[in-house]
């Protein structure tokens, strides 16, 4: 009886187990430290760093760029330290206007949204906002992007897609936080 009854739930178990295989997200959230940024977040996917020399705040930086890409979407987290605190509020507001100029966002932001990372050092021009614009081969694209500071480190927190869902875009943006 109990082999009976064993066989005939296995088509039932393979069924179930095929459904939720066919529901695997296609973001792989996973609490991610990025050397050197002093931060801890999630990612969807494994983001590759890679470091280049820019001018933020009118002096050249080294700035670290760690980005993936998932569900037809761009993650991604950039950092610099400018050694200067008199520069953060003007990097804070370059690494705003170079993302909305990346994308072409003619007008400004579409919406401001909240933003709160734990361990950040308080400061007006932090905010996180949506804007909406093109790639350069034409596609219409939404973006989110947040920027903030720990010290005299500036941060750019960056979402890219065709669309952003509001569920995604909020577990990315609110996990990171300031390392001790």
């Amino acid at each position: 009886m109990r082999t009976l009854a064993a066989s005939a739930l296995a088509p039932l178990g393979l069924g179930l187990a095929l459904l939720l295989a066919g529901c695997t997200p296609a973001l792989d959230w996973r609490e991610t430290r990025l050397a050197g940024s002093g931060l801890a977040g999630m990612f969807p996917c494994q983001p590759k760093p890679f470091t280049r020399e820019v001018r933020l705040a009118g002096q050249a930086v080294a700035l670290t760029l760690a980005a993936c890409r998932a569900d037809g979407r761009t993650w991604a987290l950039a950092w610099a330290d400018l050694g200067d605190p008199g520069r953060v509020a003007a990097a804070l507001d370059e690494l705003r206007a170079s993302a909305a100029a990346n994308i072409g966002a003619a007008g400004g932001p579409v919406r401001a949204l909240p933003l709160a990372v734990p361990g950040a050092t308080p400061n007006p021009a932090s905010r996180r906002e949506e804007l909406r614009g093109r790639l350069p081969d034409g596609e219409p694209v939404i973006e989110q992007v947040a920027v903030f500071t720990r010290g005299t480190r500036v941060f750019q927190l960056t979402a890219l897609g065709p669309s952003l869902p509001p569920e995604a875009a909020d577990t990315f943006f609110a996990s990171w936080r300031a390392l001790p």
